[in-house]
């Protein structure tokens, strides 16, 4: 299967708050969020992504189709604002899960922006976390930092690494 990046545009923008509810829901299992009075879970910062220079959404594809998205962003929770780079959100349509197509998108974004990384997941949702625990230490060969993060609403796992071109 091959796999792609494809920035998003504008126009594409329903599309991506399409996935995003998809991606919430998913999450709701974890972070205990609802949906809002109309089914919908929303995403405050989706107009940013075409706003700041600092964010960048791609669509994941799988053979020409759209498989799911990736949110990059230089906001980060342990490092320094403008830092490092970040993975805001990641989402693979479950039909296309544990086939090798996150694998392959994280590392295609990762050489795509290199430098330094910082990559959170919820505490809750262990299977994030072995995803990008795998993807990053096959990347890597292991050298990367593994910290716990906490703020006011959130908790969970860090890693931080740097790739270089």
């Amino acid at each position: 299967m091959e796999v792609t990046l494809r920035k998003i545009s504008e126009e594409d923008k329903p599309v991506l708050a399409n996935l995003i509810e998809l991606y919430r829901y998913d999450l709701s299992l974890y972070d205990g969020s609802r949906p809002n009075r109309h089914g919908l879970f929303g995403y405050r910062w989706l107009d940013s992504y075409w706003t700041s220079n600092k964010r960048h959404p791609f669509f994941i594809m799988a053979d020409g189709e759209i498989a799911g998205f990736v949110l990059v962003n230089d906001f980060c929770r342990l490092c320094e604002p403008g830092e490092a780079n970040s993975i805001a959100e990641f989402f693979v349509l479950s039909g296309l899960r544990r086939r090798g197509v996150g694998r392959e998108a994280a590392i295609k974004v990762f050489r795509k922006f290199p430098g330094k990384w910082e990559v959170l997941q919820h505490s809750e949702n262990t299977p994030s976390m072995d995803f990008w625990e795998s993807v990053i230490y096959d990347l890597t060969r292991g050298q990367y930092r593994k910290l716990e993060a906490e703020t006011d609403d959130w908790t969970g796992q860090a890693l931080i690494f740097t790739l270089n071109p």
